[in-house]
């Protein structure tokens, strides 16, 4: 009875790591918050009878300018928190936006409103770099994706919850209208600096730092498998990446060293390309891009804010619970060829002129963005955030990760930046542009991407010392050819310097498969002998 009734109270109440997750995952909200309410604020009568009517280009700048400021904080970040901590640069963050909210919310100009919005890309590049690396440190393995791809779900959440906000403020009296949402934000960000001070920090960084007592302490807080943690957070490779603790500046330095910038590039790659596919084009301007379909005003509006949100919110919750059980490499692969497939296809109607005001082709335009939109959510969202936290190593992983969120930051800006320039001089380049940029993606990342699901962030790194998928389609090339040299060199009983044995060694010693170092008797005899020896060892590693 007794086993029972504890067995019931373990499961009222989640794990430590659980709830540390949900409280750090706020700030995703709040981004998707600001992301959903923004671009209806700037519309609103009451805006721009205070701050003005603001030209497409201005407005452009102005919904974008929190991307813009927001990539050299981002950057900062990881070292930032190597040195003070991941959950004391978060509050930080949450702060310095939750002042520029207030700047935004309590303006009656466009330079007050600018600065409000300046400050906020700035705390918002300080928490979003780190809050995917926390969540990520704190995770165990098998919960890792699932938890990681929290902060993606709160987005969306916040994508709906700003859009609704704005419906329903719009009803206010007076200039609150507008002012609504920035008041909101404020004091989500001020929660958000609270619970900073509730949740246990991360056990990683302080090993990192060399507090291994206390470590212990906040693992029990969290609820960590003990001996999950006794193999991967407290083994011997944990210990030497925690050893080569560095200064702020090189932290940043040495993530371009030889043994971790195939991660890093990695990782810049996955979360740079993961902007450039054009999806912040879809989420900013899905209004222009329905009507420029030929869908009348009201209703454009009403499919990009109204239903293009619910159905980004409601896909993104199988994509998180499911995050540990889809391959990240097939989920990054797959998703990619439909998200070109589908931007591609939209250009091609354009530029055959099948897209009017009447007829199936609009039908098939307003499709292919929904389901760009929502594979985006599915695939790429969640699983490149993932991927690029964990297959750093413990002391770079924060200056690698921050790194390549500035890079997302400024990537985003750019999309959201020239996509109405893009629309206003060609209705398909866009989209062309888009679709050939994520086919790319995919055909890079098809080769050099491993899989890391289900592995501790300690073990994956084991995996990084293995040749890439290139590498060895390569030395299947040079084995195969080695082969055939071999063959005819033999049939015709020639002899080199080396009597042919030499050649060979070196077609395997390329590809880094099989290193054979041989010397043999230079007669044609003996010549074939020392040829058959590699051949089959390299048979064997074929």
């Amino acid at each position: 009875m007794n086993k029972i009734s504890n067995t019931a109270k373990k499961t009222v109440h989640p794990p430590g790591y659980v709830l540390a997750a949900s409280v750090i995952s706020l700030g995703g909200f709040i981004n998707g918050y600001d992301t959903g309410s923004i671009g209806a604020v700037t519309s609103m009568p009451t805006y721009e009878d205070t701050i003005g009517i603001l030209s497409p280009a201005m407005r452009g700048f102005t919904v974008s300018l929190i991307m813009l400021t927001g990539a050299a904080p981002a950057i900062l970040a990881g070292q930032l928190a190597d040195r003070f901590g991941r959950l004391q640069i978060i509050m930080a963050g949450a702060l310095i936006f939750a002042l520029g909210a207030i700047l935004q919310g309590a303006a009656y100009q466009l330079p007050m409103f600018l600065v409000g919005r300046a400050l906020g890309g700035l705390g918002e590049g300080l928490w979003l770099s780190n809050m995917t690396i926390y969540i990520c440190e704190i995770a165990p393995s098998a919960r890792r994706g699932t938890l990681v791809s929290t902060p993606q779900f709160m987005c969306t959440l916040g994508i709906c919850a700003g859009y609704f906000t704005c419906y329903g403020s719009i009803h206010l009296n007076g200039t609150m209208q507008w002012r609504t949402p920035f008041v909101v934000q404020a004091g989500l960000a001020l929660l958000l600096a609270i619970g900073c001070l509730v949740v246990p920090h991360s056990p990683r960084w302080l090993l990192l730092q060399g507090k291994r007592g206390q470590a212990i302490k906040e693992l029990d807080r969290l609820d960590f498998s003990r001996v999950e943690a006794e193999k991967d957070l407290l083994g011997p490779a944990a210990e030497q990446q925690s050893a080569a603790r560095t200064t702020t500046l090189e932290s940043f330095l040495i993530i371009f060293r030889r043994q971790y910038r195939s991660r890093t590039l990695l990782a810049l790659f996955v979360l740079g390309m993961a902007q450039l596919c054009g999806i912040d084009g879809v989420l900013y301007y899905a209004p222009t891009l329905f009507a420029q379909a030929g869908l009348p005003s009201q209703t454009a509006s009403f499919l990009a804010s109204g239903v293009s949100a619910i159905l980004m919110l409601l896909i993104s919750i199988p994509a998180v619970l499911f995050a540990d059980r889809w391959d990240r490499r097939t989920s990054v692969v797959s998703g990619g060829v439909i998200l070109s497939g589908c931007m591609l296809l939209i250009g091609c109607l354009y530029v055959t002129d099948s897209v009017h005001a009447y007829g199936s082709g609009r039908w098939v335009v307003v499709v292919s963005i929904f389901a760009f939109a929502l594979t985006y959510c599915v695939t790429w969202a969640v699983a490149g955030k993932i991927y690029a936290s964990e297959i750093q190593p413990n002391n770079t992983r924060a200056a690698a990760n921050s790194l390549a969120q500035g890079v997302s930051f400024f990537t985003n800006w750019l999309v959201a930046i020239t996509t109405p320039i893009f629309l206003a001089n060609s209705s398909f380049g866009a989209y062309f542009l888009f679709g050939f940029l994520s086919l790319g993606t995919v055909a890079v990342l098809a080769l050099y991407m491993p899989e890391t699901r289900g592995l501790s962030l300690e073990s994956i790194q084991e995996t990084f010392h293995k040749p890439p998928m290139i590498t060895n389609l390569a030395g299947h090339v040079r084995r195969l050819f080695g082969l055939t040299v071999a063959g005819a060199r033999s049939g015709s009983g020639s002899e080199g310097p080396t009597g042919g044995q030499r050649e060979d060694g070196e077609a395997i010693e390329m590809s880094g498969a099989v290193r054979v170092a041989s010397e043999g008797p230079r007669n044609s005899s003996s010549a074939g002998m020392a040829v058959a020896g590699p051949l089959r060892i390299g048979a064997m590693v074929v």
